[in-house]
């Protein structure tokens, strides 16, 4: 399986507790300005999903990862609401072209999103293969 979405939507931890359960987990960030690969745009059986977060929140997260990090940002598209609004809306527009499942984990731990991920991999494996 696939995760995809913009910086800070818990990609990565959520690949990493899936690995743990046994869940082979890729992780493709997206990212402003650049092509998603057409290796992840034509992948035909394994389940792909989208990860987003309500764009306060994400920069409410950038905003603080920053702050961890001593990094200085002024006038980042990074953490700018309105840029960072267009990049959940360009990914949730990639997710709907290709009929990907997306989650919101705005407010979900990464246990919860991952048990929403497994329930939609269980319900994937119980379809028939076309």
């Amino acid at each position: 399986m696939v995760l995809v979405g913009v910086s800070r939507t818990s990609k990565t931890p959520t690949s990493i507790y899936l690995a743990n359960r046994g869940v082979k987990t890729g992780n493709v960030p997206l990212v402003p300005g650049v092509a998603v690969s057409n290796q992840v745009e034509q992948l035909s059986r394994p389940l792909v999903v989208g990860l987003y977060a309500s764009p306060e929140r994400i920069v409410q997260i950038r905003q603080n990862r920053l702050l961890g990090l001593k990094a200085h940002h002024d006038d980042d598209q990074y953490i700018d609401r309105k840029a960072v609004a267009e990049e959940v809306a360009l990914s949730r527009r990639l997710c709907a072209k290709h009929n990907w499942p997306i989650i919101d984990v705005t407010r979900r731990s990464i246990e919860e999103t991952a048990a929403a991920v497994l329930k939609l991999l269980a319900e994937r494996r119980r379809q028939p293969v076309a």
